[in-house]
């Protein structure tokens, strides 16, 4: 199976910037947004898809990006979220990863179809963590930094297993909410949340 590589970047003028994120779907926990601009040369190797690798690939990889590659995180809170949805709560969250960087870029590539209202010359590309190498290196410091988070998380809010579903609403979580309550890391805009809230 073909992996992510650099044709989308060298139809741009550099510096290209590849922006994915993570956890839009949780029930809890900030979303994050990452934005890497690759070197020439250096670039490590297996870099795809963040779903597609495992968590130890995906952390020697981002312990290899962040001494290469140029790297910027943006993070939106809860409260964000909470208070001006989980979709623009994205686009902030891409944004400050990208002004996080502290250079101009000549070309932003994103994944999905959607992009943030900024002046920067943008291309958005659905699937393009499977298609273009700098937004699959974005995807795993995404996907790598939420995860920390949500381990860190879990330590603070023992009970909900954040540490293995890093917020997403499987079972366990779901019958944790239930039981236990949110706590203050919980998505109290999203129906499940929401549900749990609600007085018996």
């Amino acid at each position: 199976m073909a992996r992510p590589s650099r044709k989308l970047e060298l139809a741009h003028p550099g510096p290209v910037v590849g922006v994915d994120e993570a956890g839009r779907g949780p029930l809890a926990g900030p979303v994050v947004a990452a934005a890497v601009i690759l070197p020439e040369k250096g670039v490590p190797r297996g870099i795809d898809d963040s779903k597609k690798l495992t968590a130890a690939a995906r952390a020697e990889l981002h312990a290899k990006l962040t001494r290469v590659a140029l790297v910027g995180v943006g993070v939106a809170t809860v409260e964000e979220i909470d208070r001006i949805n989980i979709f623009w709560a994205t686009m902030l969250a891409m944004t400050r990863a990208v002004e996080a960087l502290g250079i101009a870029p000549g070309m932003v590539l994103i994944d999905g179809n959607a992009k943030p209202r900024w002046q920067h010359p943008c291309v958005t590309i659905v699937g393009g963590d499977a298609l273009c190498l700098s937004i699959a290196a974005a995807s795993v410091v995404a996907k790598h930094h939420r995860d920390q988070l949500m381990i860190e998380a879990d330590a603070a809010h023992p009970g909900y297993g954040w540490a293995s579903n890093k917020g997403y609403g499987c079972p366990t979580h779901r019958e944790a909410l239930n039981r236990l309550g949110p706590t203050p890391l919980h998505r109290r805009s999203f129906a499940p949340v929401a549900q749990a809230l609600l007085p018996l």
